[in-house]
């Protein structure tokens, strides 16, 4: 049984996202390690890169920020390799298809297995696409993340039927960040799901609240939370290990 798969076991998981590097590698580690140490079940660690299109303006400020202090795709799997010393729960990186292409795919897919990665979310990377990616993470024993829109329509059981660790379902249209309101008919997304596969899904963008997150796990197998975390970090810098502690803490009550 996979790590990411174990998070789900006969619970609701808090995944948790954060931007390696945000606002420096130190403070990034350290917020990380607060984060799990509160709770979560799965880590999403963000590669920063300039053109994140599926990211609103928050996380595209974190990379920003993550860029400027001199991270790099290698210093992330620094950072992993570090956490794995203590930690064994499932990472899953959050990256673009351009950085892992200039990377080399197998090379990145190798270090990344190497570091301690579970699996990878491609945000830009078209289901029909996805062969490339998805055998070489196979390759490395990684899992390639499925993601399924509210636009995935007819295609929602056919992307399902092929998911492995499991399926990121997006809440809204448009790119990553908080929101007040959560109107997709998730319950009819997670049942079309449901028919084809025993793969967990976890419903993403938008999620701030612990309110927001228990109605979600209503439906979904859990939530997870990106942006109202990296305005915890853009806010308080260096001292947004603990209040991101106190965050988590609180969203997994």
């Amino acid at each position: 049984m996979s790590r990411i798969y174990k998070a789900f076991e006969n619970k609701k998981a808090f995944v948790a996202f954060l931007t390696a590097g945000d606002p420096d590698y130190e403070t990034s580690l350290a917020n990380f390690k607060a984060v799990i140490d509160a709770g979560a079940d799965l880590i999403e660690v963000g590669i920063p890169f300039s053109d994140p299109i599926a990211e609103g303006p928050v996380i595209q400020e974190a990379d920003i920020r993550a860029l400027s202090g001199g991270m790099t795709t290698d210093k992330v799997f620094e950072l992993v390799k570090e956490l794995r010393r203590d930690y064994d729960t499932p990472i899953v990186f959050m990256t673009y298809a351009n950085p892992v292409f200039h990377y080399g795919t197998d090379r990145f897919f190798k270090n990344a297995s190497e570091a301690g990665a579970d699996g990878i979310i491609i945000p830009d990377c078209p289901f029909e696409e996805r062969h490339e990616f998805d055998e070489t993470a196979e390759k490395y024993g990684m899992d390639f993340i499925s993601m399924i829109a509210p636009t995935s329509e007819n295609r929602i059981k056919e992307i399902a039927a092929q998911a492995k660790g499991f399926i990121y379902v997006v809440s809204s249209l448009g790119v990553t960040g908080v929101r007040s309101e959560i109107k997709t008919d998730l319950g009819s997304i997670m049942k079309a799901i449901k028919e084809v596969t025993d793969t967990p899904a976890a419903v993403g963008f938008g999620i701030s609240t612990p309110e927001q997150a228990k109605k979600v796990c209503e439906v979904a197998d859990g939530a997870i939370v990106g942006s109202a975390m990296v305005r915890i970090v853009a806010e308080y810098g260096k001292d947004a290990p603990e209040k991101l502690r106190e965050y988590v803490e609180n969203m997994c009550k």
